[in-house]
Parts: C-alpha cells; sequence; structure tokens
C-alpha cells in the first residue's frame, strides 16, 4: 500500500472507530496524546504484592465489549488531599516502641514521598478508645473554666516525636484532629465516658482547641482541621471517651465558639463536622444549612461503618462549595482475612473516590499483633501490625490497597468520571470491576482497578483507544501512563 493510501487507510479507520465509540456511549475526549504512551502496570494478587509487571499499550478500537470500562478525562470532579492513618496514642506508642534504626526506617516507608507517601493523618485531642489511659489536656476534680491547668505534657512523651517525625519524612504531611471527649469536668456526667455536655462548657471549650492548637504549634506541629467530635451521636453505653452533641449543639458550638475563636485568633486551621457515618447525611445537610455555621465548616468528615458512600454526593449535590473527607475505617485483626483483603478494601477506596471524598484516612495506622493497646470495647488493626517482642512489621490488606493509591495519586489531582459502558458503573455490582481515574498535576494519567471476583479480561475506553488488562480473581491493579 502507498504511503498516501496508508494514512488515509488509518485515518478512515480511527474515524471509524470513533464513531463506534460514541454510538456505544464512549465519551469522545478529543486528547489522543492520553493513550499514547505506554501503560505501567502495578499488581497485587495471590503472592504478589504491588508488583510492577509488563507496560501494556493503547490500541485502535475495533470492538467494544459489553462490559467495557470508559474513561473520561475531560469530566474531572474534586481534587484529591491525601491518604494515611489515625496517630493515635496508640500507634504512636507502638511505633515508638521499635529500636530507634528500625523505626526510622518504617516511617520512612509509611511517610516518604518515594515511598508509600501517607500525607493525610489523623490525631486525638486526649484519648480515644485506642489510647493507653483515659486523659484529656485539663485533668481537673473541679471546673477549671480558665484552664488554668491545661497541659499537653502526655503527648510529649512519644506522640509529638512521631508527629515531627512523619511530618520530616513527609513535609506535605496534613494533621487532623478529633477529640472523643472533652475533659471530664466540663460533661454532665463529670467523666470522658459517654455523656454529654452542658452549654455552659461550649465557651471553654472553644478555648480548650485553641489552647491545643498553639500548644502543639509552639512544639512544631502544626494542625491543619479539626473536627468537632468523633463519632457525635455514638455514646458507647460509657465504655469508651465518647460525647454526644445533638445536630442543634454541633451547629451551635460552632457558629457562636469554635468558629469565632479561630477566626479572632487568626488560626488558619479548618472545622469539619460530623465525622460519623453516611447515614448521617441528612444531618450534614441540616448543618450546612445553617448560615451561620456555614460559614465556619469546611466540610464533612465521614466515616464508613454504616450505609454507602453515595450519601456524600447527595451532600456535594446540595452543597457543592463543600467538600467530603473519609476520615475513619480500618480492618479487623481477627478476621480471616486481615492480610489479604486488599481487593476489598481498594473497591472501598474506590467507591470513596468516586463520591467526592478529598482524602482517604484510615483508622489506627500501627498496632501490635493482638490489636492493641486498646481501651476501648472493639477489636481493630492497624494497617501494619508491629510484633511486640519482635518488632516485625506485617502489612495488612489495606496496606496494599493504599499502595496501590498513595504512591501514584498526588495531591492536586483530580478525579476524572469512569463509566461502565453496560450502563454499570462497576462499584458494588456482584462481580463487576471496581475502577476509579485520576489524572495528576504533572498531566499523568491513574487508574486503579479492583477484581474481587473470578479471572477475567477487562477493556479500558479512551477516546479511539483501548486497552485489555487480564485481571487474576481477587486482585488489584494500578495503571499509569503520561
Amino acid at each position: 500500500m502507498a504511503l498516501g493510501s496508508r494514512r488515509g487507510f488509518l485515518k478512515a479507520a480511527s474515524a471509524t472507530a470513533a464513531a463506534l465509540a460514541v454510538s456505544r456511549g464512549i465519551p469522545a475526549w478529543a486528547g489522543e496524546a492520553g493513550a499514547s504512551g505506554p501503560v505501567r502496570v502495578w499488581a497485587t494478587f495471590r503472592d504478589r504484592r504491588y508488583a510492577q509487571g509488563e507496560p501494556l499499550a493503547w490500541e485502535p478500537v475495533t470492538e467494544v465489549a459489553a462490559d467495557a470500562i470508559a474513561l473520561d478525562p475531560g469530566a474531572t470532579k474534586q481534587e484529591i488531599l491525601g491518604f494515611g492513618g489515625a496517630l493515635t496514642d496508640a500507634t504512636c506508642y507502638v511505633l515508638s516502641q521499635i529500636p530507634p534504626g528500625q523505626q526510622e526506617e518504617v516511617v520512612h516507608d509509611l511517610f516518604a514521598p518515594g515511598e508509600m507517601a501517607l500525607n493525610v493523618c489523623r490525631t486525638c485531642i486526649g484519648a480515644s478508645d485506642y489510647s493507653r489511659s483515659v486523659y484529656s489536656f485539663d485533668e481537673n476534680a473541679e471546673p477549671d473554666p480558665e484552664l488554668k491547668k491545661f497541659s499537653i505534657d502526655h503527648d510529649k512523651a512519644y506522640i509529638l516525636p512521631v508527629l515531627r517525625d512523619a511530618r520530616k519524612a513527609n513535609p506535605e504531611l496534613f494533621l487532623f484532629s478529633s477529640p472523643w471527649s472533652p475533659p471530664g469536668w466540663m460533661k454532665v456526667n463529670g467523666s470522658m465516658l459517654g455523656g454529654t455536655m452542658p452549654e455552659r462548657s461550649y465557651a471553654p471549650y472553644a478555648r480548650y482547641f485553641l489552647k491545643f492548637l498553639e500548644a502543639y504549634k509552639a512544639e512544631g506541629v502544626q494542625i491543619d482541621a479539626v473536627t468537632v467530635q468523633n463519632e457525635v451521636d455514638a455514646e458507647q453505653n460509657g465504655r469508651m471517651p465518647a460525647c454526644l452533641w445533638a445536630q442543634e449543639n454541633e451547629i451551635g458550638f460552632v457558629e457562636k465558639f469554635l468558629g469565632p475563636a479561630l477566626r479572632k485568633a487568626g488560626s488558619p486551621t479548618k472545622i469539619w463536622v460530623l465525622d460519623h457515618n453516611y447515614n448521617l447525611w441528612g444531618r450534614a445537610i441540616g448543618e450546612l444549612s445553617a448560615p451561620a455555621a456555614y460559614e465556619y465548616i469546611d466540610g464533612i468528615a465521614w466515616h464508613g461503618y454504616v450505609g454507602e458512600p453515595s450519601a456524600m454526593t447527595r451532600v456535594h449535590e446540595a452543597f457543592p462549595e463543600k467538600n467530603a473527607y473519609w476520615t475513619e475505617g480500618g480492618p479487623d485483626i481477627t478476621a480471616p482475612d486481615y492480610l489479604t483483603d486488599f481487593a476489598k478494601w481498594t473497591e472501598t477506596f474506590n467507591g470513596i473516590l468516586n463520591n467526592w471524598a478529598r482524602s482517604i484516612t484510615a483508622w489506627n495506622l500501627a498496632l501490635d499483633e493482638k490489636g492493641n493497646p486498646n481501651i476501648g470495647p472493639f477489636p481493630c488493626g492497624g494497617v501494619i501490625t508491629v510484633d511486640n517482642a519482635t518488632h516485625k512489621v506485617t502489612r495488612s490488606g489495606q496496606y496494599w490497597a493504599f499502595a496501590h493509591f498513595s504512591k501514584h495519586v498526588r495531591r492536586g489531582a483530580r478525579v476524572f468520571q469512569t463509566n461502565g459502558v453496560g450502563g454499570a458503573a462497576g462499584q458494588g455490582a456482584a462481580g463487576a470491576v471496581s475502577h476509579a481515574g485520576f489524572r495528576n498535576p504533572d498531566g499523568s494519567f491513574v487508574v486503579v482497578l479492583s477484581n474481587r471476583g473470578q479471572e477475567k479480561r477487562v477493556q479500558l475506553l479512551l477516546g479511539s483507544k483501548t486497552l485489555d488488562v487480564e485481571l487474576p480473581a481477587d486482585s488489584v491493579h494500578t495503571l499509569q501512563w503520561s
């Protein structure tokens, strides 16, 4: 075939393929350069953990599978803040017990930009259920509204050193902090275990937040956001630090006390509300509907224990200017698949990110082999487990799920639309491949796939180009190209 004829043939073939794509409902994205480079692949399945495979190449579309996944990088959604885990009292204690040289290696692996690059982590304002004891920053048998006994000395032993080491490893580390309970003297029952707080304590409690932020900053640890209360309607029958907050009380505290206190102090720290499950989406809408609170609230903090992630989309559609952050969820160390549930967690993360969340932060980043230290009633596991006797580090299935995101999706990336051609989005449907797409600030593209079903081949479509990917059963794949 002559050169001119060949060019004409290829042009016609490309046009035919593009027409086919449009006819099947595939986004006609004009940037063909986006499907030009080799596609690097990392996979986790069977005995492989985040292993790099042979690169793949885009080909012209000639046929479209009924279960193909169409990528539409032009349809961008939220900007990614990042990924991480909770640096609880328990986690920081476990990390502090590792011998110094090995501890540096663990911190480097978790936080360094060239490694896991975790960069959105949670701390606790006083004790949580994952603490070695029940404590606050103003321990007093009598009311102390002037906070004369306020002190963060407890955190200076091992929490603040771990936080400083983490931020040294990753200067982009974003820290947000949550209280499980105010000091006992602020509450009706006089205890940090369960109960409620009367309105007369709101003013000193706002000052308590401010003193915490100032004290941490003086120790070299900037806190970038706070939530008002961990799990606002979970009293936990007085078995752990907790505090009930009615919707109207959280609104009043933010609009009359905490918001004005931070603003008057010139604090850049953001305020997130709810910090609880998807099924409370109606409450989130109610709190954002209060104009005086709305101006102080940066976004909603979500947990995934009850309800569906689509709740975040409901709230986004009502208040698109406000942000969503996924702030808690972790594995059960007693579960038989604690080490191998990477595909399940990846599917969970894809669902979160496809429903407008800007970040994903797991519960305890590190615990021991029994899921301790823990003063609460619920068994959990760390993203990593550190054996008390040997200090051996074991990486959970959730750790490997995180690797497929945090090692590739940079801060400032935009989630883009990925759609099942057959009408299913691939999120939660039985046997469907879960998927999420991202465009990094440097222009590179990332797609994460989770296959919890049997071995299958999946077809990705980008304009008039296609890519076939072999997915073993119960596998996770990250694809990246420029």
